[in-house]
């Protein structure tokens, strides 16, 4: 386990999560509580999430005399999450950064309102690429603002890993509601199963094709261009107009999809 030992990225951490005592916070891989105890001090309710026993016990001693921290004994992999609005401050071990960030980003309604995060370098380099490399990543893309805010060198970390981490930002897309994200994951779907076939296409099965070449128009892309140079910005304003049109009925999404 590579635990976060820089106080100047822990402070950067907190400090951008612009917490306060409205705020309900999971810190997912506690370990020792180093970032458990600066979220302590925001004024916010914290949960403190970590699977190894010991560092549980440790957790609960220091934080006996907070009763705004709660130290949960669980993989952060299984753990429920709250079903009310929360933002995640958290160093993610890098083997399940992957699985906690599908358990965070893919579900609608989502919960998460914003997060700062350590990941590892290269995954926060292609979570936030002009282009999402899969259908998993656009739909995290167009329903989350996902940002790189600095590289964090590994020697901020006991023991240093093999390489870099990342501070990853993550913001919510509140125009994405639950109807707009029911019309945009059929686009999204279609848009990366034929990625070379003109944009308009990818609207056929919803709308008119005049109407989805207008569209299209609106959103600033070629109706006529290949669908993969279609970014996900344009296809999100391409469903919030077609989530307008009360007369329009998007399938419903998939089960694996709902919360």
């Amino acid at each position: 386990m590579h635990l976060l030992s820089s106080r100047q990225v822990i402070d950067r951490l907190v400090g951008d999560a612009g917490l306060g005592a409205h705020d309900l916070v999971l810190d997912l891989g506690a370990g020792p509580g180093t970032i458990t105890a600066s979220l302590a001090h925001t004024g916010a309710r914290v949960l403190a999430v970590e699977r190894d026993a010991r560092y549980v016990a440790a957790l609960r001693r220091r934080f006996a005399g907070h009763d705004r921290v709660r130290v949960v004994h669980d993989d952060l992999r299984r753990v429920r999450l709250p079903r009310r609005d929360f933002a995640v401050v958290a160093s993610i071990p890098f083997a399940t950064s992957t699985v906690l960030l599908r358990r965070l980003l893919t579900p609608v309604p989502a919960r998460l309102a914003r997060a700062e995060l350590v990941v590892e370098w290269g995954l926060a380099r292609r979570l936030t690429a002009a282009r999402p490399r899969d259908l998993e990543q656009a739909w995290w893309a167009a329903r989350f603002e996902l940002r790189l805010a600095r590289r964090i060198p590994a020697r901020c970390f006991r023991p240093a890993p093999a390489v870099d981490a990342a501070h990853l930002k993550v913001h919510r897309r509140r125009e994405v509601d639950a109807r707009t994200a029911a019309v945009l994951w059929p686009l999204l779907t279609e848009a990366y199963r034929r990625p070379d076939e003109p944009a308009r296409h990818v609207l056929g099965d919803l709308v008119a094709h005049r109407l989805g070449r207008r569209l299209l128009h609106e959103a600033g892309a070629d109706p006529a261009g290949p669908t993969r140079s279609v970014h996900i910005g344009q296809w999100s304003r391409v469903a919030g107009a077609l989530a307008g049109d009360r007369a329009l009925r998007p399938p419903p999404l998939p089960k694996s999809l709902r919360s």
